[in-house]
């Protein structure tokens, strides 16, 4: 519908109908603090999101590239200060501290909400309340969810267009009985002042004063201040991860920040691999990998999030719940990844990178010559000799996922794909061998929990301390970490001999002269072959101290340069290194406390038994 929504004796309500009367109170309620003009209900249509686009053009915040070189495309640029997800300022709002975690930032639920009241009251005067209902995974399925978010930012209702199944159909599913997550959203930039004095608007309005926080008993999501994506998309990272690994505790199912991958082999076996690693080691690449072995074939479910449910027979079945990539765009290139490039020839949202004197993009990365003049992500003249980047570091790319070549058929299956190995790995320069398969799912769930990678700039830390990202999750987890390896242990126990076999990989290991021992990008694909010629048991491994290791002559080399020395390298275990490590494991492990599952305290046991033999 149109016309302005009956019901609705304050606010005019125009749009899709809603016919929910929870989701009708809540919206007015909401309304009601923040004090819109106006609300207006997506329909996630094609028309409506052309329309909202060209809102952006006249608006500024969009910049229209060149139809012929990037058609349906566009660049936003943000305000220096809203660059990326603002960790210091995401809550875990839980009834009690510990809950959370000691490696959240808590905040006492009650306080915070009359503090977010305080920061929401008008805060939307003189703008459009969206209302964006959306679907996390195909819409309809036994793992998938739903949401709305009620948001005054029209970038970031086009921007979940493209990252969600959002529209229509999600209201559906509410009208259905469907639960759903509530998230309220609002830049903080209100164009009348409490006293009535207006201000104009700006291309990219924001607030000093931000908040992303989580309430998970009652599944809520409240943010303020930030447009930018981590931030403002509520879908992504608040949703898909902080609430919904809270939901799958409760509910026996899994959110993981994993790809998932479909590889097909010589004899046309299927495979399905989901993998966690920590920002900056590779996870895009290792998503739309081009193997470059002859006979394996590499496509993609997701790129970054996994919601993981044992399915009928047992076994472990994942679905990708977003239906975009939302990439870092610096490093994404044609000789890095040719496959995220082809994805981007259309409908793209790119935010904070470069702009080129015909009305295209580039960023550091995407080509080996770099344009002699650029206008750079903040408006500036850029040439190559500037000192400074051309694309923000953490600049993006918005697409919808099935653009990418890679994509696999089954992507949207409503019940998802068959889980037959996890990967866990870092960024390591040392210690830690290309490839090690765990003894079982308690080890492997150990070695998920000790993820890290090596500082790699002062300004980072101490260079080569460790950095740790349990599960690749640190910034992720809704609750307490210690009870979220517990939730692992208890789905190990729930899968027993269905459970995937868990392996992890370093293709960062470093030799003595500082040069990296693996050539990586598509060579990794040796690395997934070794480890599901293990799953079908074709081949023997090596019991070592951190796993069990391949033998030489059952990994494929063919083809490559790697010496016998750089090879024995990169398998190298060395004991006082690793009994150095357990200590700082086992001081890791002690800020959990009580939390700590046992399980973690006897694997780390092990470890060091098996160094000392």
């Amino acid at each position: 519908m149109t016309a302005t929504d009956p019901r609705t004796t304050t606010i005019p309500m125009t749009g899709h109908r809603i016919t929910d009367p929870d989701l009708f109170s809540w919206i007015q309620e909401i309304g009601a603090l923040t004090q819109p003009d106006q609300i207006y209900v997506c329909d996630g249509s094609q028309e409506e999101y052309e329309r909202f686009a060209a809102e952006l053009v006249e608006a500024g915040t969009f910049i229209k590239l060149n139809e012929t070189k990037r058609p349906g495309s566009y660049l936003a640029r943000s305000e220096p200060s809203d660059v990326a997800r603002v960790e210091s300022r995401t809550f875990i709002a839980s009834e009690k501290e510990i809950d959370a975690g000691p490696t959240n930032n808590w905040a006492e639920p009650t306080a915070l909400r009359e503090e977010l009241r305080g920061v929401f009251a008008g805060a939307m005067r003189g703008r459009t309340m969206y209302v964006v209902p959306f679907s996390m995974g195909p819409v309809g399925g036994p793992i998938s969810r739903v949401g709305v978010e009620l948001t005054d930012s029209p970038y970031v209702v086009a921007s979940m267009r493209i990252m969600t199944r959002m529209g229509a159909a999600a209201l559906e599913q509410i009208d259905r009985g469907a639960d759903w997550v509530p998230a309220v959203h609002s830049v903080g930039y209100p164009l009348v002042q409490a006293d009535g004095a207006s201000r104009p608007d700006v291309a990219w309005p924001c607030s000093d004063t931000k908040y992303i926080v989580q309430f998970p008993e009652t599944r809520e999501i409240w943010s303020y201040g930030s447009g930018y994506g981590g931030n403002a998309l509520l879908g992504k990272k608040c949703y898909a991860l902080r609430i919904a690994s809270v939901l799958g505790r409760d509910e026996g199912w899994m959110a993981e920040h994993m790809l998932v991958l479909k590889i097909t082999g010589p004899d046309e076996r299927v495979y399905h691999l989901a993998a966690a690693f920590p920002s900056a080691c590779g996870k895009t690449n290792l998503a739309m990998l081009r193997p470059t072995i002859p006979g394996w074939k590499v496509e993609t479910i997701g790129d970054d999030i996994a919601w993981m449910r044992p399915g009928d027979d047992g076994r472990l079945y994942a679905i990708n719940p977003e239906a975009g990539f939302f990439g870092v765009a610096p490093g994404t290139g044609e000789t890095t990844n040719p496959t995220a490039i082809a994805a981007l020839d259309r409908d793209v949202i790119f935010t904070n990178v470069a702009l080129t004197d015909d009305g295209d993009v580039w960023w550091e990365g995407l080509t080996d010559e770099v344009p002699a003049h650029l206008t750079d992500w903040q408006g500036n003249d850029w040439t190559p000799d500037a000192g400074r980047p051309a694309a923000h570091p953490n600049s993006r790319f918005t697409v919808r996922a099935d653009q990418a070549p890679s994509i696999a058929p089954e992507w949207e299956d409503l019940g998802g794909v068959p889980i037959d190995v996890i990967l866990f790995g870092g960024r390591r320069a040392t210690n830690v061998p290309l490839v090690a398969e765990s003894y079982d799912w308690e080890h492997g769930v150990f070695i998920g929990a000790t993820v890290s990678s090596e500082q790699t700039a002062a300004a980072e830390g101490a260079v080569g301390a460790l950095r740790r990202d349990p599960f690749a999750m640190l910034p992720f987890c809704g609750y307490n970490m210690a009870d979220y390896w517990g939730h692992w242990l208890e789905m190990g126990e729930k899968l027993g001999d269905k459970a995937p076999r868990i392996f992890q990989v370093n293709w960062f290991r470093k030799g003595s002269d500082g040069t990296y021992l693996w050539p990586g990008f598509g060579e990794n694909s040796r690395v997934l072959e070794w480890a599901l010629r293990r799953v079908n048991g074709e081949v023997g491994a090596v019991d070592a101290a951190t796993g069990r290791l391949p033998r030489t002559e059952d990994l494929n080399l063919e083809g490559l340069e790697v010496t016998e020395s750089e090879l024995a390298e990169l398998f190298a275990i060395d004991p006082a290194s690793w009994s150095a490590e357990a200590d700082l494991t086992e001081e890791y492990f002690g800020q959990f406390g009580s939390r700590l599952p046992d399980a973690m305290t006897d694997q780390l046991a092990q470890l060091r038994e098996r160094l000392a033999n």
